[in-house]
Formats: structure tokens, sequence, C-alpha cells
């Protein structure tokens, strides 16, 4: 099943015409190396008739419906701003809808065998929320989904379905899945050896060449780059398109070391600093997209991870403003607020000006964009970032009232290790769970 956020970013990727890739073809003398009892010159028997997905279909004897998939379909839309597809990439992403619909079908299923509830209340305050991302009240928010071609029984099943396998998860997987003291061990021991190393955590987006369709890959690779830096979620076209094994968890390399990266990536990593996107590289069997999720030496200080204490001063844009106008907001709120002298008086200049305040401690600087930990990182104490925002959202400032600096070296966060192994293990399992279940449910198609 994916996700809403997963869901734009394929909605996003088919908009700017990314093609295909092109499938090398296996000479007739050479067989592939797999597992199958294949021959080299296989022969195909009967007609051509290839197994298509079709927008209807039976699964254990649930009904996935045309009109299922066009609801799911307006909910792309609705998150692209009804943005148009030319035909054939519309019906790519459709059929990927499709999938994602039956695999819901049997994740809510499998929750029901073993006699999972999910409350109907936890359902409607979920739809309650995303109707207040909306600012509209759920009533509101139904009717403007039904004129959207969608409907809140499209949101509330999906809602449905992500919950329903989150809690088959925790009880089937997580319960039994056990993180050994020697495996925590053995990754302190790794840390402690490589302490003072540069260390990064990078997001790659693998597409595979070969020296017929490199120039196609490499024009692919651009267009999701163009997406990507007009605010497409990495995650979500590196499940889509990537060809690595990391592409089910949103192309998550997780933390690693120069010499674990192949040569291009790894000179391209010492360069880049948190938040830049690179590529294509040429890296061995294709081509990659990197991104610099984050960046540090291992078990050594880091000025980013300071904790900080925050007030955070927001105007909102009323609903309709264009740039224009919201330059011209900007620029007074700017003003405004160029000159807070210190905390103190942060309350005083956001209540002159309509604006809310929310006060916050203990923020990691590492939690935040990496654009802001830049600016924090060199302002002193009761000074106000530069303004930062959007158009159909509003803008704020930050003013930073505190900031505890790391005075030593990190040692190894023993908890944060258990858990980062036992996610692995979670998800590696849950990917085996959802394929046996698409292995033995009865999926008739229409």
């Amino acid at each position: 099943m994916i996700k809403i956020s997963t869901m734009i970013g394929l909605m996003a990727a088919a908009a700017v015409g990314i093609t295909p890739v092109i499938a090398q073809t296996v000479p007739d003398n050479e067989v592939p190396t797999t597992s199958l009892n294949i021959p080299g010159n296989v022969q195909i028997y009967g007609d051509a008739k290839p197994n298509v997905y079709r927008p209807s279909a039976t699964v254990n004897g649930e009904i996935v419906t045309a009109t299922d998939i066009e609801q799911r379909m307006a909910l792309i839309r609705i998150a692209n701003n009804n943005v148009e597809l030319p035909p054939e990439e519309l019906q790519r992403l459709r059929n990927q809808v499709f999938s994602n619909l039956i695999d819901e079908k049997l994740q809510i299923q499998e929750a029901k065998a073993a006699k999972i509830e999910i409350d109907e209340n936890v359902i409607n305050d979920q739809f309650a929320r995303l109707a207040a991302r909306f600012k509209q009240t759920p009533d509101q928010f139904t009717q403007y989904l039904v004129s959207k071609n969608s409907s809140a029984a499209a949101v509330k099943q999906q809602i449905r379905g992500e919950y329903a396998w989150d809690r088959l998860l925790s009880r089937n997987i997580q319960s039994t899945t056990n993180v050994s003291t020697e495996e925590v061990e053995a990754i302190v021991k790794q840390m402690n050896e490589s302490k003072g190393q540069d260390e990064f955590h990078i997001g790659e987006i693998y597409l595979s060449a070969t020296p017929e369709n490199a120039a196609a890959i490499v024009e692919n690779a651009r267009k999701i780059i163009q997406a990507l830096q007009a605010g497409g979620s990495f995650a979500a076209y590196a499940r889509q398109f990537s060809e690595a094994s990391t592409a089910v968890v949103g192309g998550d390399l997780g933390w690693v070391k120069s010499a674990q990266l192949p040569t291009s990536m790894a000179e391209a990593a010492g360069q880049m600093q948190p938040g830049q996107l690179v590529g294509p590289i040429e890296v061995p069997g294709g081509v990659s997209i990197m991104l610099m999720i984050d960046r540090r030496q291992v078990l050594t200080a880091d000025p980013r991870d300071a904790v900080l204490s925050l007030k955070q001063i927001s105007l909102d844009f009323p609903a309709g403003t264009n740039e224009a106008r919201a330059a011209e907001l900007a620029g007074k709120f700017a003003e405004s607020t160029r000159n807070i002298a210190g905390c103190g008086a942060a309350d005083a200049v956001a209540a002159s000006i309509g604006a809310a305040i929310v006060s916050r401690d203990n923020i990691e600087m590492r939690a935040l964009p990496a654009p802001l930990q830049s600016t924090l990182a060199s302002m002193q104490i009761g000074q106000t970032t530069q303004p930062f925002g959007a158009a159909n959202e509003g803008i704020s400032v930050l003013v930073l009232c505190g900031r505890d600096m790391p005075q030593t070296a990190t040692a190894p966060d023993l908890q944060q290790i258990e858990q980062r192994l036992l996610e692995e293990k979670v998800n590696k399992r849950a990917q085996r769970y959802l394929r046996d279940l698409r292995r033995d449910a009865v999926i008739e198609y229409s």
C-alpha cells in the first residue's frame, strides 16, 4: 500500500514526462542468472496475450472496483493541483494505484483474520485532522472530495488500511523481533574504531543502464532531479523509480562511510552539504541521484548537535493569496520582526501584527531543515532568522532564545542503535509478509 505522500510523488514523476527504463535484452545463447529452470533459447507457445491488469478485481472474494481506483486517482490530482497527465503516464499511474488497492485489501483482510478491530472513532479523528490541513470541517471536506470526484470513504479506507497493517505488524512481527546485546555491541565497536571519520546519511535513486540505453537513462535521471528540485518527495520517487534494494525504504542508505560507497559517490559525498541534491552520477551498472540527508564525524562533537530554545512567530495568509500579495505581506512582516530585541520582546511584536507565537524548548538543531540549521548556527541569542514560508500557507520567523552546545564527543546511544536495528529487521519481515499474502491470495481480474 502506498501512502498519500508517496502517491503525490508518483503523480509528480509522471507530470515531468519520465519515460520507462528500457530492459536489457539477453542474447539467445545466454541463460539469465536466476533460480528458475529457464532455457536460454526459450520459445513461447500459444497466443501472445499478456496477463494485463484490468481496472477491477476480486481479492479473496472482495471487489476492487474501477470507481475505487478513480477516486484514489482523484486524491492524487487534489494533492497536485489538478495537473493533467498524458494518457500513457496516466495509465501507468492508474496501474500502480490498482496494485496498491489490492495490497490494501490483503492487509485489511489479514488484520480481520487476526481479529484486529480498528475503532471507527480513530478513523474519523484522522479524517478530521486531514480536513483541518485543508482548513475545512469534516463535512466541508467531504463535500470538497465529492466535487473533485473522490469521496470521504476513499480517504477513510486508506486510513483504515494503514492502521490495520501497523497494528498487524505490531502484533505479529514487532512483538516477536528482537535485537541481541551482541548485535548492539558489534555496532558500538565499529563506531569506536571509526571515531573521527566522516559519515554520511544518504538517500539514493539508482537507475540501471547499458551502453545502448545510457542516454535515455541519464535523461530520465535529469527529469527526476528537476521534479525533486521543484518540491517532489525524494522518498516517493525512490520507491517508484529506484532499482536498488533500498527503494522500499525510500532510497535511504542510512549512515555510511566513504569506503562503503562507489568511488564516484564517495567523491561527491565529500563535497556535499546537508540538503544538497546531486546527479546523475555514473556508478557501476548505471547512474545514481544522491541526496545528502545529513553528515557528521563519528563520535565527534558537532555544533549541529546543539539543543535549542526557540520562539516561532507565524502569520497566516488569507485564502487565495497570490505570489504578489504574499511578497507584499512578507515584506511588512519582515520589517516588523527584523529588529526584535530578544525573546522577551517577541510576544509584543507578534501581538502588534496579529501573528501567532509559540515557544519550544529542547529542539535538536539536526531536526530542523538544513537552511535553518546553517542560519541558527551563526546566530547570537536573541536574534531572529530571515522570514520563511509559502504563499499558500503563510510566513514565519524563529527567535533564538537559548542554545546548549555539546561539550564533548557524543557517546554511542545504545537505545538508538537497538531501535534502528529493530526497525531494519521489522521492515524486512514486513516485506516478506506482504509478499506471502500476495502469493497465497486468490485474485481474479475482470
